[in-house]
């Protein structure tokens, strides 16, 4: 296949202005995996806890809102 002749030979203008269109593409890589701080885990866990007791004490208040009204 290098040996092929192409049916178009290169021609470079002697005058005027020459363009050159780069393309960039991307280059996908192994992921690099990063591991964790011991003080991260904790932190992450107290973090979805108080969500989730939010949450709940949210949904308990419109339980009670609504037995009132009714």
């Amino acid at each position: 296949m290098a040996e092929m002749k192409s049916m178009f030979r290169e021609v470079l203008p002697k005058q005027g202005q020459l363009y050159v269109e780069d393309i960039p593409t991307m280059v996908l890589c192994k992921p690099i995996l990063l591991p964790l701080r011991f003080m991260t885990v904790p932190k992450l866990e107290k973090i979805q806890q108080t969500a989730q007791d939010t949450i709940r004490q949210q949904e308990m208040t419109e339980k009670e809102q609504q037995k009132i009204t009714h």
